[in-house]
């Protein structure tokens, strides 16, 4: 068997990765030269993903990689790991998946397997996804090709999170689709979750990403109400979480990062107004934690006003720039709208990140691309004001942080049993 992954991102390369360690050969597609040739050299280009690992499958010929489209004809089977974007009106941008599919339908072969793996809004794959592969190919799913769609499950950062071991929820257009993606996934997962169609496998991704994001609503606006209580919310959290049953711990942190929970129930929302039907919880979520950052921005200002400074004339320093402690992923982080809010005030902002040393292009926030982590350094950090800590990132010295700066904005409980006496902590 040999297949082809599209979009060699986040998604895209751990898939490569599983697959070909189960010994099925793959090639990797993407329009990103940089990543084709580190992916043929052997080099990873993910934090998490190691070069050893991946060269090793290079060598032995099982992953090789490419721009070209047109080898797609010599797969069996085309997995689509391309990013699902909102456009600035905070609605659903399928322009990276149909032109993908626009540019795959012209090599479709016969009996081919199509599965999108990327997070949509259901009755995108057996709708838009099908009309243009079928249009452009002459060709007709369920029939002459396969398609399917099977929503991804990466935890990045998380140890105990591998990709083989993960159910994989998977639906097809026709039950021979489904038969067909079954076999194909279980050259490489272990328990595969088949569903009756394309859209129940769609609505279950969004499902588990909504679930998430209104949880941690509720938790970020708990944070508020007990600390105007002067309760700690993560002292309450963990008394809660002993409960052995009906309770799941979710945690507050600065706002949504990544490329999932802070867009994916919006299109959930956006196809449920076409149908008529209102999505409360959903808008009322996005809400509350996209007012997170101008929370954390505010307690800032609070915190340097009680040391007798303002915003306008300090040097602050975020500490973690990724969405997640841990990772390199800094897609949506909250970190960039609080270092713009802060900015707006007058303050001189900078970062530290271990895992960002070099802040990358993106499309959010290309304007910072190339700046530079602020080096662990005790008389560096010194001259700041303020650090606000928004990446609870494991190999950090948080003790070492608030002794060195002085004064700390804490959002993720960092510094839990630092004495007072090293520094001033805020939660916020």
């Amino acid at each position: 068997m040999k297949i082809g992954v599209i979009g060699l991102g986040y998604v895209g390369l751990p898939l490569v990765i599983q697959f070909a360690e189960c010994g099925v050969e793959v090639l990797g597609i993407d329009v990103d030269e940089t990543k084709v040739k580190a992916l043929n050299d052997g080099k990873s280009y993910l934090r998490h993903v190691s070069d050893a690992s991946l060269a090793k499958l290079v060598d032995a010929s099982t992953i090789t990689a490419t721009v070209d489209m047109g080898r797609t004809g010599e797969c069996e089977a085309i997995l689509i790991c391309v990013p699902t974007p909102l456009t600035a009106d905070r609605e659903p941008d399928l322009s990276f998946v149909l032109n993908t599919a626009r540019e795959l339908a012209g090599h479709l072969c016969k009996g081919m397997l199509v599965v999108l793996e990327s997070t949509t809004y259901p009755g995108t794959t057996e709708d838009e996804l099908r009309a243009v592969l079928e249009e452009g190919s002459g060709l007709r799913a369920g029939e002459d090709f396969h398609l399917a769609f099977s929503p991804e499950r990466e935890d990045p950062g998380n140890p105990d999170s591998r990709l083989g071991e993960m159910p994989k929820v998977v639906g097809g257009y026709t039950p021979a689709c489904l038969a067909r993606a079954e076999a194909v996934y279980s050259r490489a997962v272990q328990q595969l979750v088949p569903v009756s169609s394309c859209r129940v496998a769609e609505a279950t991704k969004l499902l588990e990403n909504v679930y998430r994001s209104i949880n941690i609503a509720l938790v970020n606006e708990l944070k508020l109400v007990y600390q105007e209580m002067g309760i700690d919310i993560w002292e309450v959290i963990e008394a809660a979480k002993t409960k052995p049953f009906g309770f799941t711990p979710f945690y507050p942190g600065p706002g949504l990062g990544g490329h999932c929970i802070p867009i994916d129930p919006f299109y959930l929302s956006w196809q449920a107004k076409k149908h008529g039907v209102p999505t409360r919880f959903i808008e009322l979520a996005g809400e509350i934690n996209r007012a997170m950052p101008a929370h954390v921005a505010g307690r800032c200002e609070e915190a340097l006003s009680e040391l007798g400074k303002s915003t306008a004339d300090s040097r602050i320093l975020l500490i973690g720039l990724a969405y997640k402690s841990d990772v390199d992923d800094c897609r949506e982080s909250p970190a960039f709208p609080i270092w713009d809010l802060l900015e707006n005030e007058g303050a001189t902002v900078s970062y530290h990140d271990p895992f960002v040393p070099e802040i990358p292009q993106t499309r959010e926030h290309a304007e910072r691309a190339g700046e530079q982590s602020t080096p662990w350094d005790e008389a560096a950090f010194r001259e700041f004001d303020l650090a606000v800590v928004l990446t609870a990132h494991s190999g950090i010295d948080y003790s070492q942080l608030v002794e060195w700066t002085g004064a700390v904005v804490d959002t993720r409980n960092a510094t839990a049993g630092i004495p007072a006496d090293v520094g001033s902590i805020w939660k916020a």
